[in-house]
């Protein structure tokens, strides 16, 4: 009688541990690593990261360009999180638009992995 009851046990375990983490997965709607919406793309730290953006973008190709804001965004958490930026920004008088991304470490430090303008 308690072999048949451990065998129902095992077999119960055995079902749950299989499928609290599938039943996680599908209702958090996300992948370890996947790209998540930013809610708020005119938080304080997304307009710096923006602005980051631009200044070093300015600083490695000699332009001028002037930030105006970040439009939306996705972030990535990795060893560090991954920003993925849509930054509108003035070339001289033209508003232009641009998309970047920028990983953040997790000791803090940023670096500007691209910057590409996109085509209206």
């Amino acid at each position: 009688m308690a072999s048949k009851y451990v065998h129902n046990l095992y077999v119960i375990l055995s079902i749950v541990a299989v499928a609290v983490p599938i039943v996680a997965t599908v209702s958090l709607g996300a992948r370890a690593g996947g790209w998540k919406p930013i809610g708020k793309p005119n938080a304080a730290q997304v307009v710096a990261i923006g602005k980051f953006a631009v200044a070093e973008h300015n600083k490695e190709k000699k332009t001028s360009l002037v930030f105006v804001c970040v439009e939306k965004g996705e972030s990535q958490v990795v060893n560090g999180i991954n920003y993925r930026l849509v930054i509108s920004a003035k070339d001289g008088a033209a508003d232009k638009t641009y998309s970047a991304v920028v990983y953040s470490s997790l000791s803090g430090s940023q670096s500007l992995t691209s910057f590409q303008p996109i085509e209206n």
